[in-house]
């Protein structure tokens, strides 16, 4: 029984792993390939080809945002997407939703940008017990003028395990937080992991 039990782990720590990476990658190619409904029917793969292509949907998603960033990024592409956030300004409760989501993503995508960046071991959620949180930026706005103390203050995410999407924000003195030598990758793993996936030490 022993043997047995020592087998079904074994199998279940290679084939989980697998399956759930399979259904993960799966979601997203049928999600992607979804982009194909922008095309005329007639221009289907499923129609030119006479059978179905799974991940042209992956392709013609790439294409689109390659496409779309580097015409976004000469001198009209600059001055029609300001045309374009102007125009979205102007509509009531449009307007709120597209700034809260665009702030949040130059923040994430932006190269000179800090967010998720750096990972911080402080402790949460009271003193003695620790965890590791991600450095997303600084206090701003009147929340800074409220912030009593000297010291440099820090806005920090802290994730929850094993599901990162959910977490909480604090905003903490950088002396209270203890940088780690570790990319936001590995601490992310030893988080989802529930700390089984320990990483490396670094020299």
């Amino acid at each position: 029984m022993a043997a047995l039990r020592k087998w079904l782990v074994a199998g279940l720590l290679v084939v989980v792993p697998v399956a759930i990476t399979v259904a993960v990658l799966n979601w997203i190619v049928s999600t992607l390939d979804q982009t194909l409904l922008i095309l005329p029917h007639s221009w289907h793969p499923d129609q030119l080809l006479g059978y179905h292509i799974p991940g042209f949907g992956v392709l013609l998603t790439l294409a689109i945002l390659l496409v779309m960033g580097a015409a976004a990024s000469n001198f009209i592409g600059k001055k029609l997407v300001g045309i374009g956030d102007a125009i979205v300004h102007r509509i009531p409760v449009v307007r709120s939703i597209y700034s809260s989501v665009k702030q949040v993503s130059d923040t994430l995508f932006s190269e000179s940008g800090n967010a998720f960046r750096t990972a911080v071991l402080i402790e949460w959620p009271r003193p003695g017990v620790w965890t590791i949180a991600f450095v997303t930026g600084a206090p701003g706005g009147d929340v800074i003028n409220h912030l009593s103390g000297e010291g440099e203050w820090l806005s920090v995410y802290v994730p929850t395990t094993p599901n990162p999407t959910g977490g909480y924000f604090v905003m903490l003195r950088r002396s209270d937080c203890i940088e780690l030598k570790m990319s936001v990758d590995e601490a992310l793993k030893y988080v989802v992991s529930m700390g089984v996936v320990a990483p490396k030490v670094s020299p």
